[in-house]
Order: structure tokens, then sequence, then C-alpha cells
């Protein structure tokens, strides 16, 4: 029977002051006694309202209750029947508005916190297990999967897991897409993300990197090497700008690019060679959690003073509210209600400062959040000697534009059904290369809906 009166377990974590000098995980991981005694928080509930809210319907009180148990591999087992990365699930998913919003206990008190307990399970099973990964039969068919993010593994590995020759083709030198270039080591290590890409190649995944799909094969020629079917999970990789002078300065970066030195290129370790400035007082513009990453990242650099620039207040904020919290207790600042006219440079063209606009919110727009407006004679400068653009991002057009029969939306985005089919027969998109910027789950989830109709296509195809 469930223990109505135990709180939420908190989860322990680094202390701000040393955290924000290191690249080591922020939260440590509940321990065994911990979440056992989150597990003994879940009601167990009938009609499962947490599974609703998460999109890859994990069985979420079935896994709770192999806790309770203390089965801990038959909680990553029940995990893995819906989720191909449940230890990088469980650090980045926003589960305050998805599964754990949905959580029975979360109408009188917290919700029981689902994310915690699925990387204990996680992290538990990578820790102790020693039993190897069955390779389903190879039922004869070839699947190509373009680009190795969220999408693109959970499709390849859904497909595994139904005996096709599943093989990804990975631009870059390392696989992961996001997951190694985007998000920082503090809150999702590489060793995670690189043990759950282990896990799907024992299943059979192929992954071949540096493969540039449009350049070095096009989606044609994947068909024509027996391929048949293709599902495009290339993701938003192509930075936004703001349009203001001084965007061109030295000392200004897109957060990709920022990010990418810092995480898959390992600036943040003194040994690297990989060269990014390492400034004295940053201003990250916008208020998403990659303007939350840049400026904590930036922060552990060595920088003494970090601004978040958001031209909305807080409550407008798309980062997690964890993230945001993160960042204050690490002393970045917020310059909210805040939109940048122009960068300032000095006479070696490098940043010297930041002037932006007061504002004040209106009525609500399209998106749902109060319009922001110019407050007139209300301008401010920050004196600054780096600006990171951190304002979203779009899909890369190098697939589009070499792929003959594929529709897309006005800004870029790739145009599909609810399950991922394009306008091209056996052609299947997902995740930020059909949204825009969105997050992991997200992505996870529209891998393993196309997975399941590119499975049914096959099959009708050859039937």
């Amino acid at each position: 029977m469930a223990n109505l009166k135990t709180p939420r377990n908190e989860m322990p974590a680094q202390e701000p002051d040393i955290r924000n000098k290191n690249f080591s995980q922020v939260e440590l991981g509940y321990s065994e006694e911990l979440a056992l005694s989150e597990a003994d928080r879940c009601l167990g509930c009938k009609n499962q309202p947490c599974v609703d809210g998460c999109p890859v319907q994990i069985n979420i009180p079935g896994f709770i209750k192999k806790i309770s148990e203390k089965d801990y591999k038959g909680a990553y087992e029940v995990i893995s029947e819906a989720s191909s990365l449940p230890a990088v699930c469980g650090r980045v998913c926003p589960q305050e508005i998805q599964c754990e919003k949905h959580c029975v206990r979360g109408i009188k008190s917290d919700p029981v916190a689902i994310g915690r307990l699925e990387r204990f399970v996680a992290d538990r099973y990578y820790s102790d297990s020693d039993s190897k990964i069955t390779r389903p039969a190879p039922n004869g068919h070839k699947v190509a999967i373009i680009g190795s993010g969220p999408a693109g593994l959970t499709c390849a590995g859904d497909l595994a897991r139904r005996g096709y020759d599943a093989a990804i083709f990975e631009a870059l030198h390392m696989a992961g897409g996001v997951l190694v270039y985007g998000i920082p080591e503090f809150r999702l290590p590489k060793e995670i993300v690189q043990k759950e890409i282990d896990g799907l190649k024992a299943l059979g995944v192929k992954v071949e990197l540096n493969m540039v799909i449009g350049r070095i094969l096009s989606v044609d020629e994947l068909f024509d090497q027996g391929f048949e079917a293709v599902f495009i999970g290339t993701g938003a990789g192509l930075p936004g700008f703001i349009n203001i002078p001084g965007e061109n300065l030295n000392g200004v970066y897109s957060a990709n690019e920022f990010l990418t030195r810092v995480n898959l290129m390992k600036a943040y370790l003194e040994s690297s060679d990989t060269p990014i400035q390492r400034p004295t007082r940053v201003a990250v513009v916008g208020g998403g959690n990659v303007a939350m990453d840049a400026a904590r990242c930036a922060k552990r650099l060595g920088a003494e003073e970090v601004y978040v620039v958001y031209r909305r207040s807080e409550h407008e904020l798309l980062a997690r509210h964890e993230e945001v919290e993160h960042a204050k207790e690490e002393g970045i600042l917020f310059k909210l209600l805040s939109n940048p006219t122009e960068i300032l440079g000095d006479e070696n063209m490098h940043v010297r400062g930041i002037t932006c606009s007061r504002m004040e919110l209106g009525e609500p727009d399209a998106s749902g959040r109060r319009r922001p407006t110019v407050i007139p004679g209300s301008e401010l400068t920050i004196d600054v000697d780096c600006v990171i653009i951190a304002i979203g991002t779009g899909p890369n057009p190098l697939i589009t534009s070499t792929t003959s029969g594929l529709e897309t939306e006005k800004w870029g985005g790739i145009v599909t059904d609810t399950d991922g089919l394009t306008s091209r027969p056996g052609v299947y998109a997902g995740g930020d290369a059909v949204t825009g910027s969105a997050t992991v789950i997200l992505a996870m989830g529209a891998g393993k809906a196309a997975a399941k109709a590119i499975d049914e296509y096959i099959k009708s195809k050859n039937a």
C-alpha cells in the first residue's frame, strides 16, 4: 500500500558554489534507500494517467512496482519495452509537464518523482548488469536512418527489435546528435549516452559516422543500395539570429556553435585544443533550455558575470523550472523584459557591450504568451565581452534540397502525417526536423511512431 504521508524525496546535488566551477553532474542520483522510499509513494493507479502523459507510453506503475520489489533488472526491462534511452530520459525529460503532471499524487501533494526513478533504474542496470542483450532474429529487410539524435536512435532501436537491419548514418564524428553536441556534461554525461548507444549496437543497429547524407550519399542512393525505407531524423541544427547591428563581431556565438565547442569538442577540458573564448562578462540572449545550458557553461568556463537577456518575464520562460532554479543558484543573472537592439564593438571589432530596450507585456500572441512591447526611451547597455544567441534553431536544408518529392513547411520543417510518413513513399521523418526545436522525449515518440509505420509499410509491400 502506498505511503500517503511521505513527502517527495529530493535528489542529492552538488552545492551551487562548487558545481558552477566544474562540469560534473549537478544532481547525484537517488540512493537505493531514496528510490525505495519514492517508489513507495506510487498509488499504482489502475487507469494509469501518468502513462497517458508519456510520449513513448512507458508502463510507469509497472516499473515502479518492480523497484518496490527490488527487482531493478525487471524495472529496466519494463522501461525498455517502450524506451530506448532510459538513462537519458531520466535526466533531461520535462517530466513535470508530461507524466508527473498527470500523477494522481500531484493533486493534493507532490507527484511521484518518476524521472528520478527512471534514472535510478537505468544507472543501476548499467552498474550491476552483466547480462548480454539478445539480438532478435533478422527478418531480411533493411532500413536507413539519417541522424543519430533521439528520434533516429529510437527509430533504429525499435526497428532492430523487430528484426530489421537498421543502419544509422551520422554526419558528425560521434553518435548522439543533440545529446552529445547540445546538452552539457553536467546535465547529461556523454558516457551515459554512449552506454545507451552501445546497447542499441548490441541489438544489431549499425552506426556509420562522418556520413553526410545529401553530399556523400543521397536518399535515392540509399534506396539503390537496398534500403526499403528511410527515416529522416536530422534534428534542427541551423541556428537563428536576431538580425541586429553587431552580430558579426568577434565574440558573438550562436548557442549551437558555443555548446558544440564546449560539449562535443570538449573545450571544457584543460587538455582540449578546441579554440573557444573564455569570456569575463557574457550575455546569453533567449529564455529556453539551450539558453540556460549556454549560460551555465559560460559560468563554468570562468566568466565572472553571466546574464540571461530575455524580452518577456520569468513566467514566460520556456526553460524547465528546474534548469532556471539551478541557473539562479549558480549565480546566473536574469535581465528580463529586455530586448537586444545592438551589439557594440571596440576598435578591434570585438564585443564590448549589448544595448537593450526595456519591454512591457501586452495581450497574448499566437503562442499564448503575452506579447512584449517596447517602453519608449528605456534603453540600457550591459558591458560584456561575449554574446551568445540562443533564440531557437531550424532544420538544416541539406536533405530537403537534395531529395526530390519532399514537401516542406515555409520555415523548413518536413511535412509528415501523424505516423511520420512524408510526401514521398517509403520516406519517413520525425523529431525536430519536422516540428522544429522540441524535447528529447517528443523526438523519441516520433521515432517510435515512425518505426511502427515503417514496419507496417514494409510488411504490406512484401505481402
